[in-house]
């Protein structure tokens, strides 16, 4: 698997598939304007915690998140600090590079009205709905199981973004994927512990999670940026992906379990990570042309796959219905009483006593176009 020509023309000093240990808005400043495909970011979520911490039921302390680079002293302060690392992630940014933020609800509201000030465009806002979210000891709050992420564009013009609208659906049983993603938390072998046996990082992010934003909005070959590294879920994931990465931590205790971490992973194989062309980057093949191609019949009955509406062929390419003609989409449209129909994925011609889809014929000149290509 060969890299996109994008990332071959980046310089060589380019930190490709590198922690760099540091400031991440300095990090990011040192980098290429215009020389990433994507950003993933975990900010600091700014908890609040207040005096005391949280406790159980039985008075002992729940291990929140409570390190230094969670705190701030005012919402202004962690306002300022957002719009920075936004502003120099955004540069780095190609002009069709998506970002991806998440947050609880301490923050992520600060952080969605940051990136529409400084010019991204919001795209979708993703529930990620913890399977095994921690219950609320005191009892006082629903149960907080969910997290949010946002997904933007670098500005309203960047139409050219990466989106793997059929690879997602066929991995959904062939239906559309949703907003709201159902995904455990990081457990198990998964959660990277120290020597004394606690967790090395108290907000690591499940792979499943990184693995689901990264098939959906990159390819292999682009260069994931992440300039909240901490343990590399990003880096490790990017990698077993075919992706590259770059990532940005400020603690040398989680880039050195970041790096062991991913020095462990094995790709996957250049097969398994072949994307599958879209519907839309097809060559276009018009209804007429199945026609012409002897496909279809002029003056043949084409019916839905209960053969409870038909439609008769004209030799124009256009289908008539009772005393109105139209396109193959207009007239699937009209007799079910809808605004608008696939007629590819509506209409049925008869072969053998049975009813053929018309896209089975498309899908056959496709194929025969792409062998003589």
């Amino acid at each position: 698997m060969g890299l996109s020509p994008s990332v071959q023309r980046l310089p060589t000093t380019f930190p490709l598939d590198e922690i760099l240990v540091g400031d991440c808005i300095a990090s990011m400043n040192a980098l290429p304007p215009s020389s990433v495909d994507c950003v993933f970011a975990d900010p600091p979520y700014n908890l609040q915690l207040g005096e005391g911490g949280l406790l159980r039921p039985d008075h002992s302390f729940v291990d929140a998140v409570d390190d230094d680079w969670d705190k701030f002293a005012t919402f202004e302060a962690y306002d300022t600090f957002t719009r920075a690392w936004l502003t120099a992630a955004r540069r780095v940014m190609k002009p069709n590079a998506t970002l991806w933020v998440i947050g609880s609800y301490h923050n992520i509201f600060r952080v969605g009205s940051a990136l529409q000030d400084l010019g991204f465009w919001i795209l979708n806002d993703i529930v990620w709905r913890k399977a095994n979210p921690m219950p609320n000891f005191r009892g006082k709050r629903f149960t907080n199981a969910h997290e949010t992420l946002i997904w933007a564009s670098r500005s309203a013009e960047s139409k050219g973004y990466t989106f793997h609208y059929e690879g997602l659906k066929g991995g959904n049983d062939d239906v559309q994927m949703r907003s709201d993603w159902f995904i455990p938390l990081c457990t198990g072998d998964e959660r990277l512990k120290g020597a004394d046996g606690l967790k090395v990082h108290p907000t690591q992010k499940p792979e499943a999670l990184l693995a689901r934003t990264l098939l959906s909005a990159t390819n292999p070959g682009d260069v994931i940026l992440d300039p909240f590294f901490g343990t590399g879920t990003t880096g490790a994931v990017a990698k077993r992906l075919g992706r590259r990465f770059i990532g940005c931590e400020r603690d040398p205790v989680y880039a050195d379990a970041a790096r062991k971490r991913i020095d462990a992973v094995e790709p996957l194989s250049t097969a398994a990570l072949l994307v599958a062309p879209t519907k839309r980057a097809e060559p276009r093949v018009a209804f007429l042309s199945v026609i012409e191609a002897g496909h279809i019949r002029p003056g043949e009955m084409l019916s839905d796959a209960r053969g409870r509406h038909t439609a008769i062929v004209r030799p124009d390419g256009t289908l008539m219905a009772g005393p109105v003609a139209g396109s193959i989409h207009k007239i699937g449209a009209l007799v079910q009483g809808l605004p608008s129909c696939n007629g590819w994925d509506f209409w049925h011609a008869t072969r053998g006593g049975k009813p053929v889809l018309i896209d089975t014929f498309r899908a056959k000149m496709r194929a025969a176009m792409g062998s003589a290509a």
